[in-house]
């Protein structure tokens, strides 16, 4: 399910990394993204012509600790369920390092980590119709994947991601998590979807998420020292009502950041 007609979606999400070609290697060969633009120490991957990853080079950038803030995965949604059980058979193929699979009843999603420990999802959406919720709130769950299942869906082989692939969601590491609602829901104006143990997320337009925080490894983490690698930014692609009601509220700024330094660009969305 294509998330754009949210009035907030995720655009890119830029990584640091030291090891610049291995690490667009990895993707290219991981989701097959196409490699959009390169100019040795910044390089661009997406599908469709769309940009989804920029990867920026920093060989000396200290590696981040999995206890920092900062990102926990990047969520890469797929047009179909076919789509992802086609990704599924090209991963099993390719040996791919697969860390977990779960059913969130909203979504079936994949889990591994990219050469440098950047978290990846790789999921698919089930009609909003389907999604279980509780009272106002969107019920999310994680339960065992039916791997079979799922695989019995191909319908073709992997080609690399297909048209419609988008950045779903990112889910993030933070310190605390009354701080990271009052910005996330206040500084950006997102709505507060569910409530889990250890997280919150955070979505626009009726979407599960597009937002997540969690404090499962980085509880009462500090803001980021950087240089490191890992999370550089994260662009938000908004409507002209939402982008300017952002920025106004961030005293006409282009880019924000949370409470730990979690940076955010600001994109306003044709239309």
């Amino acid at each position: 399910m294509h998330t754009s007609t949210a009035p907030v979606e995720i655009g890119r999400v830029a990584l640091t990394v030291n090891d610049i070609a291995t690490v667009a290697a990895f993707y290219e060969t991981l989701l097959g993204l196409d490699a959009l633009s390169s100019d040795g120490e910044l390089r661009t991957l997406g599908a469709g012509g769309r940009t989804l990853l920029e990867l920026r080079s920093d060989p000396a950038a200290r590696r981040a600790s999995p206890r920092e803030a900062g990102l926990f995965h990047t969520a890469f949604l797929l047009p179909a369920r076919s789509d992802l059980a086609a990704w599924l058979h090209h991963a099993s193929a390719e040996g791919l390092p697969v860390t977990g699979a779960s059913d969130h009843g909203v979504s079936e999603a994949i889990y591994l980590t990219d050469p440098e420990g950047n978290g990846i999802e790789i999921y698919r959406d089930r009609p909003r119709d389907e999604w279980p919720r509780k009272g106002r709130e969107i019920a999310m769950v994680t339960e065992p994947l039916d791997v079979q299942s799922l695989a019995a869906a191909a319908t073709a082989s992997w080609h690399g991601a297909p048209e419609g692939t988008v950045v779903g969601h990112v889910h993030l590491q933070v310190g605390s998590l009354p701080e990271a609602e009052a910005f996330y829901t206040g500084t950006l104006g997102l709505n507060l979807t569910q409530h889990y143990a250890g997280a919150a997320f955070y979505g626009s337009g009726g979407y599960h998420h597009h937002l997540a925080t969690n404090i499962w490894n980085s509880r009462g983490a500090g803001p980021r020292s950087d240089p490191a690698t890992g999370l550089a930014e994260v662009e938000l692609l908004a409507a002209p009502e939402a982008h300017d009601s952002i920025v106004n509220r961030n005293a006409g700024r282009l880019q924000v950041a949370d409470p730990w330094g979690i940076q955010f660009a600001l994109t306003r969305k044709d239309g």
